[in-house]
This record gives C-alpha cells, structure tokens and sequence, in this order.
C-alpha cells in the first residue's frame, strides 16, 4: 500500500525543496534597498490610523473558532455522501446498485457525527457565544 503513495512523497517532496530553495535564492540574491517609504506602514491605499497593537475582543476570537469547527463540519459531509453507497452495502457495489444486503452504519455514522456537532452548536448558543437576536 506504500507503494500506491509514493508519487505523492515524491511531490510533496519536490514541493518542499523547491520552495525551500526559491525562498533562500530571494534572500541570498534579492535587491536590498530599505528605503522610509517601503519601510512605512501600508494599509490598503491610506495612511495608517490609530495603533497597529489594538486588542480585539474575545467574542471575535470565539465567533472565528466557530466558523472553522462548522465550516469544517460541511467539508466532512461531502466524502461521506460520495462514499455512503459503499459504507451502507454488506457485499460489492456494482453499477451504483448494492450486490446483497444494506446496512445502516454509513447513515449511523452521520447521525452521531452531526449529533455531536448539534449538541456543540446547543452548547455555544446556550452560551451565549453566538446569538442571532
């Protein structure tokens, strides 16, 4: 089976030497002319206000968090619908039609996956980390 990854490691591989090396060409051979006016600060076109070192409040930080645990909830659901045909069939699947019997394990598994991010949706929103009122 390590053999169906090799060229893989072996991309990843080149990958990692290449940028590597093209990040120590820029260092090693790149012009360095430190100039006031790219060492100012540069904020989309206009000048800079008020102080870069501003704290932000915890409720962004959290609302974040939260984005990425339910954004990657739905990245999850589309390799679980592509392969629910096989997860839910005892024998082979030929043709997209299930050879002999149908379980329900592809479908249990996504019930106790999405009842564990349900009950962590409840638990924010009881929370009061996210409220839409």
């Amino acid at each position: 089976m390590s053999v169906a990854y090799t060229p893989v490691l072996v991309a990843l591989l080149l990958a990692g030497v290449l940028g590597i090396m093209f990040l120590a060409l820029a260092i090693l051979m790149g012009p360095k002319h430190d100039t006031a006016e790219k060492l100012a600060p540069f904020e989309c076109g206009s000048e800079p206000i008020g102080s870069p070192r501003v704290r932000f409040s915890v409720k962004f930080y959290q609302v974040a968090i939260l984005f990425l645990v339910f954004d990657i909830e739905s990245a999850f659901l589309y390799p679980w619908a592509v392969l629910f045909r096989k997860l839910s069939c005892t024998g082979a699947v030929i043709e997209n039609v299930c050879s002999s019997g149908i379980t329900f394990f592809g479908f249990a598994e996504m019930l106790v996956f999405l009842f564990v991010l349900v009950a962590a949706l409840a638990y924010t929103w009881k929370k009061k980390a996210i409220g839409w009122a």
